[in-house]
């Protein structure tokens, strides 16, 4: 039975899930590049940068040794997606253990199109591995608020152990052997978020945001279903559950960079004041050109992507999204 557990990362997602951890298991370690962070949680028991007022249970330490990782049988992959590549390289540089359980729980696509269950595995090939997603804001589970999610891994016996580590009596998990579907709705939702952001700040209206919400929906399944993912993961937490709370949460970071892009901000300043990572930034890149790769129709990331990376302004790419060929729902 795993009792101990690693986390790299020390944002407020990793903590998040150190605080869900610590209610099941007896020690469960924050592995960072941040000295002061590492500092923080271990003497005053917090990491105020990230969730302030929260106060960590004392199970929860922290370390910026990577070598801690070989203790452990389960290791938690944390770090922005854009960090996973060098993360899993100085992992596998460890020695670490075979038998050592690997579960991703970023929420992105990398650059070349590869989910982060597939960069940790080209680099760990030997570890099982499992992803973690759902509709999951970390200032909610870090203060056990009631949540769902759902654990993908391809062995059976794997997604029922990492279950129950994972069940708590406010955090209630699901299976599904459909990794690929767990992890393109988890990267795709991303866009629409700062798609329904940038609605809300340009002052569309509520009629607006549910449309774009449930276009985004029909996008996601028809792009996500062309990579590989299965449909009903689309209609499940990792599909509309995470893309009903990330497109209207004030919790969201993808949501805060559209509203502010929509009010006229620049990208630039909007990131730099941000002060953390908003995936969805990266990611309208990536899954843009992954999309056009399929051929599949994706009006709505052509949007996102052409107001952020081609200077197109939110009132202009509207007007395109409106004026578009009529056509019926279902296709």
């Amino acid at each position: 039975m795993i009792k101990r557990a690693a986390i790299l990362g020390t944002g407020s997602w990793g903590t998040a899930l150190a605080c869900l951890l610590a209610h099941k298991l007896d020690e469960v370690c924050l592995i960072g590049r941040n000295q002061k962070t590492v500092d923080e949680i271990n003497q005053n028991h917090s990491n105020g940068h990230y969730i302030p007022n929260l106060g960590l249970d004392a199970k929860i330490t922290a370390s910026t040794d990577m070598g801690r990782c070989k203790d452990f049988p389960l290791v938690l992959f944390v770090v922005p997606t854009g960090a996973t590549e060098a993360t899993a390289i100085q992992l596998a540089s460890v020695g670490l253990p075979d038998n050592t359980i690997l579960v991703s729980c970023a929420k992105g696509i990398s650059s070349d199109g590869e989910r982060m269950s597939q960069i940790i595995h080209r680099h760990l090939p030997n570890n099982p591995i499992a992803v973690l997603s759902g509709p999951n804001h970390a200032e909610e589970v870090s203060r056990n608020l009631a949540t769902c999610a759902v654990i993908g891994a391809e062995d059976q016996e794997l997604r029922e152990q990492l279950q129950t580590v994972f069940t708590a009596p406010f955090f209630r998990c699901y299976t599904s052997d459909d990794i690929a579907g767990i992890e393109l709705g988890g990267a795709i939702k991303n866009i629409f978020s700062i798609a329904a952001g940038i609605a809300d700040g340009i002052g569309l209206g509520d009629n607006a945001v549910a449309a774009l919400v449930t276009r985004g929906l029909a996008e996601m399944t028809r792009l996500g279903t062309a990579l590989g993912g299965h449909m009903e993961t689309f209609i499940g937490l990792s599909g509309v559950g995470d893309l009903m709370a990330t497109c209207y949460s004030p919790h969201s970071r993808n949501n805060r960079v559209g509203k502010a892009l929509g009010k006229g901000g620049s990208l630039d300043d909007i990131i730099a004041n941000l002060g953390m990572v908003a995936e969805g930034v990266p990611n309208t890149k990536s899954i843009y050109d992954l999309g056009h790769k399929t051929g599949v129709r994706i009006p709505l990331i052509d949007a996102v992507y052409h107001i952020l990376y081609q200077n197109k302004s939110a009132a202009e790419a509207l007007e395109e999204l409106l004026t578009r060929d009529a056509r019926a729902e279902n296709e």
